[in-house]
């Protein structure tokens, strides 16, 4: 029998982007688009109040979670007795180590409405990650999903589309309003699927490398690849790799960013 969330009423904290989901038709497409199995290691960062979480314990029984506010520690322990077995990891999600979560046996599922002020840096901190991920289904500020998934020429293609799109299959899901959400945000909201590339077949030489050109490349997004990689390459290093250096970084696909990284690389 699924048991009905407990309810807490710790207020938002506005300082650490809190914004707690509570529809209930939304709760069910995420969980429904995680599809729990047997044997899976789910983990949620930033659980709130729990309305991810317990519906996530009925189903699977088990979870991980990583939250950082002291203050919702108690209540979401107390509150989870009645769905299943929660391991709490009171941390800065920034400060854990996902590969260590694993306990070097299989791969670890993420889950998470991320704090909006602080989604980019939980992302690329998971890409550090990817090889100990096999997916990771997160709650977004839709702005920043059209970004993830953009293709060149678009007006949001940009340093996020291109390293997230190297490493993992981005997929958005569905919106999700304001009214979802207490307080409700300024800002639509999306739920996105990401499913990391296998380590073989992202053939990235030097992650550094690539992270830097990619970086350069969308520093001054006026700037042709010329001018703004022109501390990491020439003109005849960016042709060498089959990219025209008056070519502007928007209009690049992702395959000619990881061509010139594995090219500079190469040359070193």
């Amino acid at each position: 029998m699924t048991t009905r969330p407990h309810a807490f009423t710790e207020p938002a904290k506005k300082h650490l982007g809190q914004h707690f989901l509570h529809e209930r038709g939304i709760i069910s497409k995420i969980v429904q688009a995680v599809d729990p199995k047997p044997g899976d290691h789910l983990v949620e960062i930033g659980p709130g109040q729990g309305a991810i979480t317990f519906p996530l314990l009925d189903r699977h029984g088990e979870l991980t979670v990583i939250e950082f506010d002291r203050d919702l520690i108690f209540p979401l322990t107390e509150a989870a007795r009645a769905h299943g077995t929660l391991e709490v990891i009171h941390r800065d999600v920034l400060s854990v180590d996902f590969t260590a979560l694993t306990g070097g046996e299989g791969q670890i599922r993420l889950v998470g409405n991320l704090p909006y002020n602080l989604s980019s840096p939980i992302l690329f901190h998971a890409l550090e990650h990817a090889a100990a991920i096999r997916d990771m289904h997160f709650m977004l500020q839709k702005e920043v999903v059209d970004r993830m998934a953009a293709g060149p020429g678009s007006k949001v293609y940009g340093r996020l589309s291109v390293m997230l799109q190297a490493y993992c299959h981005v997929t958005p899901l569905f919106n999700v309003p304001p009214g979802a959400f207490r307080p409700p945000p300024k800002v639509d909201s999306a739920v996105v699927r990401l499913v990391p590339r296998a380590p073989e077949t992202i053939g990235i030489a030097d992650p550094e490398k690539y992270s830097a050109v990619v970086r350069d490349a969308f520093g001054q997004r006026r700037k042709t690849l010329r001018n703004a990689l022109s501390k990491l390459c020439d003109a005849a290093a960016i042709e060498a790799a089959g990219i025209r250096p008056d070519a502007r970084a928007e209009q690049i696909e992702v395959a000619d960013f990881l061509r010139l990284a594995n090219h500079l690389a190469a040359s070193q």
